[in-house]
């Protein structure tokens, strides 16, 4: 049988990860040669300048709640879109290395019958990636284009620079600056989500062909005890390689529900302040939804990895244990009781992303939101 090309399905993500300079060819990190020097130029210039401009913005209107919330809103998730370059930079090795695991011969379909079971999987990671980049897309060219549908020079984002942004050619000059700096960040930004709803993916896939496989077990004493001990293995290198992916992006994880929920009640509080018809606030609400995709979508991954798991134990049952040897028995029922405790993705043991999590998020998010409107009110 063909071996199974895992990576194929996010071969659009990385290609996107390639062209903003996230991820190079040649070896497992970067080397000395053009693609590094590409990705550092964009490192100082896009996003440290982009970043530094809203940050020295702040001392200058920290006194007024309005103008502080329209700084910091978007400046957040650029920052926190930083911290992930960061982080994923330094955890490159360990990334790519989890990629290649996926190659190994226990991680692959045994039949086309498996190959058909986990496309389910890949199509919703499919739509997922599509749906969401859409989403973000379409707010990013409102606030590229929002400058241009109001008179006046406004720039899309409020920052501070050492010389006078309203004369030409600054203006135009700072304008495609910052267009270019929130479409190269957002790219960076959705892509590197995307890199962890894959991995997750991945997980819920490999739970289907393990489930698939312990349901299957049968025939002769030899054949059962062999192919037992595969699904062993295989159930020792799922946990494995979700603990070392939940490793690398965990401190990612507990950045962006912590950030988003701030997020949210900043964009919910610049809601307020304008007109509810208003090219404004159309850009906020598109913001809104992007910001709750991106972290539904960390929590629904992660509620179907639990989900997935812990389906493990019910597929052990449906084997043909009974008749079976005291030691194929025991072997089973060691498997099944290590199995009850399913694979769950975490932000460093603090919470389980699931459904009941971004719940939580977002009302959380409803609660700062109504302190912020109050306090702005008195």
């Amino acid at each position: 049988m063909k071996k199974f090309n895992w990576t194929s399905t996010i071969r659009a993500n990385v290609f996107m990860l390639k062209c903003v300079g996230l991820w190079p060819e040649r070896g497992e990190t970067y080397q000395r040669d053009f693609y590094t020097f590409y990705a550092v130029f964009n490192a100082i210039l896009i996003i440290g300048g982009h970043n530094l401009s809203q940050l020295v913005n702040i001392l200058f209107v920290y006194s007024d709640l309005e103008a502080l919330a329209a700084t910091i809103f978007v400046m957040i998730t650029n920052i926190l879109a930083t911290m992930k370059m960061y982080l994923f930079v330094r955890n490159m090795r360990v990334i790519k290395r989890l990629l290649l695991v996926l190659d190994s011969i226990h991680f692959q379909p045994k039949s086309l019958e498996q190959e058909k079971l986990i496309q389910p999987s890949l199509k919703i990671w499919k739509k997922s990636y599509t749906i969401y980049s859409s989403i973000v897309a379409v707010n990013v060219v409102l606030w590229s284009i929002a400058p241009l549908m109001n008179e006046g020079q406004r720039l899309p984002f409020v920052a501070w620079y050492p010389f006078s942004t309203e004369s030409s050619p600054n203006y135009q000059i700072i304008y495609v600056y910052q267009v270019v700096c929130i479409w190269y960040i957002t790219i960076a930004n959705i892509n590197l989500d995307s890199l962890t709803y894959a991995l997750m993916m991945y997980i819920c896939a490999q739970c289907d062909i393990l489930c698939d496989n312990l349901s299957l077990l049968g025939g002769t004493e030899t054949d059962f005890s062999t192919t037992l001990r595969e699904c062993i293995v295989h159930h020792k290198k799922i946990v494995c390689f979700a603990k070392e992916g939940n490793r690398v992006f965990n401190m990612i994880i507990l950045g962006q529900f912590a950030t988003s929920t701030l997020v949210l009640a900043l964009t919910m509080f610049q809601l307020t302040l304008v007109d509810p018809l208003s090219e404004a606030a159309f850009t906020h609400l598109s913001y809104i939804i992007g910001i709750s995709t991106q972290v539904l979508l960390y929590c629904w991954f992660g509620n179907e990895v639990e989900i997935k798991s812990s389906q493990i134990p019910y597929a052990i049952y449906k084997s043909d244990w009974f008749g079976r040897s005291v030691g194929v028995k025991t072997s089973l029922l060691i498997l099944s009781v290590r199995c009850q405790q399913p694979v769950r993705i975490t932000a460093i043991n603090l919470f389980v992303l699931s459904l009941r999590t971004f719940v939580v998020i977002l009302r959380s998010a409803w609660s700062y939101f109504a302190v912020l409107y109050k306090v702005n009110n008195q």
